[in-house]
């Protein structure tokens, strides 16, 4: 006995509903590959469960390139149709819609490049994720190798321009000290001859003339002399001083 027609209508039971959509949507995924296969279509596939969770599929590697085409075919068919009574209000709304969508899937992509939401991609949505991470940090470590090399190269230049400046600086402080040296050198020098001078100045003796015998008597000699005529005189005065005044008449006399 075959199985009956399904009745096409909403399960009511939450249980058999969930099952039912689980089935059902691996077996629709599982079609549109092998339509995308066997007759080499491009096929863009977009489920959203009761719960609003996005399952998709893609027989190219990106969504957004499908997509996109489809909104220009579409576009360009709702411009054909309804050339002659299109409104600029109705093109406005195309315009929100179309960035609305474009708007989602970049959201999604982020969550994806982030490693979230990853039940509804295939084996081969994670590969091409895998794929477009690793060119990215391939693209990113280059960048960074590239800045490194920029700053150490720059780091370098300066260090050689400190180099030269502290090598100036050097040559610098070296003369100025072999300027002082030689400037202390001189005063040395000339303190020295000054002194020298003044030591021959104060050598030289003033010899007294030849003619006079006399002056080759010292000082000594002369307070010598001076004390021996001094006591004769004393002792003449006191002998004087004992003599009856007549006497001293006669010797006066």
């Amino acid at each position: 006995m075959g199985r009956g027609r399904v009745q096409l209508k909403r399960i009511e039971n939450k249980i058999n509903r969930q099952v039912t959509f689980s089935k059902r949507r691996v077996g629709l995924l599982k079609k549109a590959h092998e339509i995308s296969i066997l007759c080499d279509a491009e096929v863009a596939l977009i489920i959203f469960s009761t719960k609003g969770k996005l399952f998709e599929y893609s027989s190219d590697s990106c969504m957004e390139r499908i997509l996109e085409r489809y909104e220009r075919y579409s576009y360009a068919e709702r411009q054909i149709l309804g050339s002659n009574g299109s409104n600029e209000t109705h093109d406005w709304h195309l315009e929100h819609a179309k960035l609305k969508a474009r708007v989602e899937v970049l959201q999604r992509n982020q969550r994806h490049y982030k490693g979230e939401d990853l039940d509804s991609l295939s084996l081969k949505d994670l590969q091409s994720l895998e794929h477009q991470l690793d060119s990215g940090l391939k693209h990113i470590r280059t960048r960074k190798n590239q800045l490194m090399h920029e700053s150490i190269s720059e780091l370098q230049r300066k260090d050689k321009a400190l180099q030269e400046q502290n090598n100036v600086l050097l040559k610098r402080v070296k003369e100025k000290e072999r300027k002082e040296k030689e400037m202390a050198e001189s005063q040395v020098a000339s303190l020295d001859r000054q002194h020298n001078e003044h030591s021959v100045n104060s050598a030289v003796v003033v010899l007294p003339p030849a003619s006079n015998p006399l002056s080759s008597f010292s000082p000594c000699q002369e307070r010598l002399d001076g004390r021996l005529d001094g006591g004769k005189s004393a002792q003449l005065n006191r002998a004087a001083s004992l003599l009856p005044p007549w006497m001293l008449r006669e010797d006066l006399n």
